[in-house]
């Protein structure tokens, strides 16, 4: 199994986070949409390494898919075709609230981005001239100046991030890939996540072996008790930020939890963070993300995607784990054989 871990830090840091990561021996970098622009990090990364990157995810509905296409055709050409353009909605409140952007039908719209996006690779790539008209964006104009031209690695991938059914079930009928978002457990992947996948599969008349499923987890990890004490504390706090939101909810349904989503949601308007934490116990910790050495994480990973996941891209968050023991994970994912139904 491929491994891919999140580069972090400030412009002047990203470096260094590149560096650490392939001395961990992973197989890939992603980043992320926080504090940082999700771009410039995998710039920086494809100069600095010759792993496989990824927008993990960049959100698409707040910005034209011309922007969307021109970064990830750059970055593929500057990566020499080892870049994928992750795609993902967020939800209503941030992308209202926070990127001061319109909401609405986040399946269809996130399907529509990635449907323009690729037509216009196609008219970069010469196959056929540029001309979209969806619902909610429009391209028909491409004259040669601002023309790139057919990229000489092709074009990148575009994958979609999703946890719901609907989302899921998109992803897999109009992408190349899907981003299983970390926030699940394994009964919610098998019995929810799974089924929408062979759904949209037949949708689009494909099959698995046509079809990326990339699996993300938390994961706390350590040898000694603080060490994992500390991890466990840190997958907490940002399980409880998620519980916190609703779309979340089906996830902690799944394992009849549903009750504690509108509770982790009235104390997080309130700013009541230690709270929050305290709401999240260790059991629901080890449901909902890999608990223990690199070994134990390993297997328990593997019992929950190693079936259908080729890769998987690994967090950890709120703490700062042993680089010792980030590379043993490694290690130890990369003794998983992936599913023959993929690439």
């Amino acid at each position: 199994m491929k491994v891919h871990l999140q580069i972090e830090g400030s412009p002047a840091e990203v470096r260094d986070s590149a560096r650490a990561i392939a001395a961990a021996g992973a197989d890939g970098i992603f980043s992320f949409e926080g504090p940082h622009d999700i771009f410039f990090p995998l710039v920086v990364a494809a100069g600095e390494t010759d792993l496989e990157l990824m927008t993990n995810v960049a959100i698409a509905g707040p910005r034209s898919p011309l922007h969307l296409a021109h970064a990830a055709y750059d970055l593929q050409m500057y990566s020499r075709g080892r870049f994928r353009l992750g795609l993902g909605s967020q939800v209503r409140v941030h992308i209202e609230k926070r990127y001061g952007s319109q909401w609405g039908r986040p399946a269809r719209r996130t399907a529509e981005s990635v449907a323009a996006v690729r037509a216009i690779f196609a008219a970069w790539e010469g196959q056929a001239p540029l001309d979209f008209r969806g619902e909610f964006f429009t391209h028909t104009l491409m004259p040669p100046t601002f023309d790139p031209g057919p990229n000489p690695f092709g074009p990148p991938p575009v994958l979609m991030g999703a946890l719901g059914p609907i989302m899921t079930r998109t992803a897999a009928e109009v992408a190349d890939g899907l981003l299983v978002m970390p926030f699940n457990s394994t009964r919610h992947f098998t019995e929810h996540t799974v089924p929408a996948i062979e759904e949209g599969l037949r949708r689009s008349n494909r099959t698995l072996a046509e079809f990326e499923v990339i699996a993300q987890a938390m994961v706390a990890v350590g040898r000694t008790e603080a060490a994992l004490a500390a991890a466990v504390d840190g997958v907490a706090r940002l399980i409880a930020f998620y519980g916190s939101t609703p779309p979340y909810r089906p996830t902690l349904a799944a394992e009849g939890w549903e009750d504690l989503q509108p509770e982790l949601n009235g104390l997080s308007k309130q700013g009541r963070y230690t709270e929050m934490r305290s709401l999240i116990t260790e059991p629901m910790v080890r449901t909902l993300a890999a608990v223990g050495t690199p070994e134990e994480c390993a297997e328990q990973l593997r019992e929950r995607y190693g079936t259908h996941a080729s890769d998987l891209c690994c967090y950890f968050p709120g703490y700062d784990p042993d680089h010792a023991d980030i590379s043993d994970l490694v290690t130890a994912l990369h003794a998983i054989t992936p599913p023959t139904t993929h690439h």
